[in-house]
């Protein structure tokens, strides 16, 4: 029998898919300028660093947002490229079994699906990523009440990606959620004005924020500044996450702040991405703003107490669970 699929989407999600090998270092030296605002992990040169294990992973920005969502009830879909390979059914299996539609996953054969390495160390990461500079074509997508784009090759701008995004969206009247990735970053998010102007949520970190903005990385910029600045670029909403200080919203009249919910840092891989679904699937349900970085902060916290991007991811009723038990934690006016 032939798949039955859905007549519109709830979320298709735009973006690359790899696969993470997480290591993890017992032992390293960290390296910081006085103010903090930049530190180093730093290993022998030439030397055999022991780690402690090594887990595979379905991974990338736009595949977990897809897998995030799935599990928070929406009905998804993601656009990716994989090869054709042991890794690329890896992906295409997860996927599947997490409830989300493969149709428009990209099968290139002769070509090895997309890995990093995520060195863990004392609850952070750092990631070595390699993208394959893949020939971006936008398939024949179905109608969606949301898009969400983020990382994507260094190839993209040699593509017609974003004017086909742009196209689509405005012709279904789509709502899109824009998480620019390295390569989004490197080129200029502000060489997209029209896209922009199509981002109903523009959702960065801090320091993304301030490289969008072309600003010093060692200066110091008020909140407000930086929020309603990213505004102006277009987007009708902007959060902004900033680690141990929790996250910062814009919804156009009213500027907001909320903490971080409890949780035991294992490691920090996917926090971003289960921010921003979960702030996505607050919208979806008709939820407000301030409620939306609620369900955002919630979602992150679940992910950071497990190993990799996708493990804790909550579910529509875990969701409701972690929000009644802290009750408290609400995002305030700024």
């Amino acid at each position: 029998m032939r798949p039955v699929y859905p007549k519109m989407f709830d979320l298709i999600s735009v973006g690359d898919a790899r696969i993470d090998n997480s290591v993890h270092l017992p032992k390293a030296h960290i390296s910081c300028t006085i103010n903090k605002e930049r530190c180093e992990i730093c290993l022998a040169y030439g030397g055999k660093i022991p780690i402690d294990s090594v887990k595979v992973q379905p991974a990338g920005n736009s595949n977990n947002n897809a897998v995030a969502a799935a599990k928070l009830g929406l009905k998804t879909a993601l656009y990716a490229n994989i090869g054709e390979d042991a890794n690329g059914k890896m992906i295409l299996d997860h996927l599947k079994a997490a409830g989300v539609d493969t149709r428009y996953m990209v099968v290139n054969k002769g070509i090895p699906t997309e890995q990093s390495i995520v060195i863990n160390y004392n609850g952070e990461r750092t990631i070595l990523v390699y993208h394959h500079p893949w020939d971006y074509t936008l398939p024949d997508l179905d109608k969606t009440k949301w898009v969400y784009y983020s990382s994507v090759s260094f190839s993209f701008p040699k593509t017609s990606l974003v004017p086909q995004l742009e196209n689509y969206i405005e012709r279904i009247g789509g709502s899109l959620m824009y998480s620019p990735g390295t390569h989004q970053l490197k080129f200029g998010v502000k060489k997209h004005p029209r896209l922009l102007s199509l981002t109903r949520v523009l959702i960065v970190n801090y320091e993304e924020a301030k490289k969008i903005l072309e600003i010093d990385g060692g200066r110091k910029i008020d909140i407000k500044k930086l929020l309603s600045s990213l505004a102006d670029l277009g987007p009708k909403n902007v959060v902004i996450t900033d680690g141990k200080e929790g996250s910062y919203g814009f919804d156009g009249s009213s500027f907001f702040k909320i903490g971080l919910f409890p949780a035991e840092l294992k490691e920090a891989t996917g926090a971003g991405d289960a921010y921003a679904t979960g702030f996505l699937a607050a919208l979806f349900y008709g939820k407000d703003f301030s409620e939306a970085m609620r369900w955002g902060a919630a979602n992150s916290a679940a992910v950071v107490e497990q190993c990799g991007p996708q493990e804790g991811l909550l579910s529509y009723n875990q969701m409701q669970e972690k929000l009644n038990k802290n009750s408290g934690i609400k995002a305030g006016e700024i």
